[in-house]
């Protein structure tokens, strides 16, 4: 397989998942279909791992897990994660300000300090080992580009409702998604100064955080022009909570691939695997099958999304009003959103606003003559390859990957 084919993350992690179980059988002397069926077995029997699952809002947080303020009139408050109101960025512009950004922390905000901070760059795949000071980062060349970063759990909290049955972790609804202008440097940049070596298969990015998060990308993916070490948000420097002093930014792959408080990347002639791709960031439950090494699929991208830019469960005035929202998509722009507001016996098409950047989001509205009475509002979002939001997703322990269509809330009072 040519590492250009793998920039897509559901074949990168297959074909490396295919790699691991065909060097393990043969190790073990045995074959490789005899191989696969003793892994599932021991992956369905292990005990699920605890990383990852915290954080769903049940206990009180010190004041010192998050940097920035976040009073509840602008998020969802869960412990160290904070989602974002989606009514605050009614009549705003196309990006999320810094100050509303969603916060999704596996641990704790890391105070780190830009002076003393290093980027390692290390591994079999680089000939020329480097640490780089902040400094060093700031002085090669920069690009700015304009991306979202989305929470493989943003939209969680609805699969209780479509299940009757909680999924694990943070209960987010839509608001765990963030469009910024991204500052930096491109990656092939810091790799090109290492040595990369025409055999390096795999680049790891691991964060200073408590945890250590890490999850390996395929070189191709790495040498994208849009993948980036980025150091600067929306233009004023990158703020702890979002990964002072450098994050990894990998446009169209699940967030947890852009880590913050990057330290260290290990560039491998050997494929690469973590918790974060094998017992997190999976999918579990009756639909889906263990894919050793990992427990089940693999996340790699989100899907067609739409949220609402009004406030949940709230109340609007009778009368005519415009409604307004915005859909996203990791495979490209938006070519369509449709809207119903009776419960989706009947849809119509909302008007969209440019601009409609590929892997950020696209603002849309309509025009409602709205009466009197209780409403539940539906969106539905397509893409320019022709992917659109589906009337229900299966269910899956861990509570990734929804995107089906789902009804707003919303009363109009006399």
């Amino acid at each position: 397989m040519k590492q250009d084919d793998l920039r897509d993350e559901a074949l990168y992690l297959q074909t490396r998942a295919d790699e691991l179980a065909w060097h393990r059988a043969h190790a073990l002397g045995v074959s490789r279909r005899r191989f696969l069926q003793l892994a599932a077995s021991a992956a369905a029997l292990a005990a699920a791992d605890t990383l990852g699952r915290a954080g769903n809002g049940s206990q009180a947080a010190p004041a010192d897990l998050i940097v920035k303020p976040t009073p509840p009139e602008w998020f969802y408050d869960f412990a160290s994660n904070k989602e974002m109101r989606w009514e605050n960025m009614a009549g705003r512009g196309y990006l999320v300000p810094n100050e509303l950004f969603f916060v999704r922390d596996h641990s704790r905000t890391p105070r780190i300090e830009a002076s003393t901070w290093r980027l390692k760059v290390e591994g079999s795949g680089v000939s020329r080992p480097l640490e780089l000071s902040y400094d060093d980062i700031l002085s090669l060349p920069e690009t700015s580009v304009i991306r979202y970063v989305e929470c493989a759990g943003n939209g969680r909290s609805f699969f209780e409702g479509a299940y009757g049955k909680r999924a694990s972790g943070t209960q987010w609804k839509l608001g765990a998604i963030g469009v910024a202008e991204w500052t930096g440097v491109p990656l092939r940049e810091v790799l090109d100064r290492a040595g990369l070596k025409q055999t390096a298969r795999d680049v790891m990015p691991e964060g200073l955080d408590e945890l250590r998060v890490r999850r390996p990308m395929s070189i191709a993916k790495a040498l994208e022009d849009d993948t980036l070490l980025v150091y600067a948000m929306n233009g004023s420097p990158l703020p702890p909570d979002h990964g002072f002093p450098v994050r990894v930014l990998a446009p169209g792959w699940v967030g947890v691939a852009n880590v913050k408080w990057v330290g260290r990347l290990e560039v491998s002639e050997q494929p690469l695997f973590t918790p974060w791709n094998t017992d997190n960031y999976v999918l579990i439950g009756p639909d889906y099958a263990p894919v050793p090494p990992a427990k089940g699929p693999v996340l790699t991208t989100q899907s067609p999304k739409s949220a609402f830019e009004v406030p949940w469960d709230g109340e609007l005035p009778a009368g005519r009003r415009t409604i307004r929202g915005r859909s996203w998509s990791p495979f490209g722009k938006i070519t369509r959103v449709e809207y119903s507001v009776d419960r989706g016996i009947t849809w119509q098409t909302a008007t969209l606003r440019e601009p409609n950047i590929p892997r950020a989001w696209v603002r849309w509205d309509f025009e409602w003559e709205a009466k009197p009475g209780s409403y539940s509002l539906r969106a539905r979002a397509t893409d320019e390859q022709g992917n659109r939001q589906p009337a229900t997703v299966p269910f899956n322990e861990l509570g990734y990957l929804f995107n089906a269509v789902i009804g707003h809330p919303l009363t109009i009072r006399p």
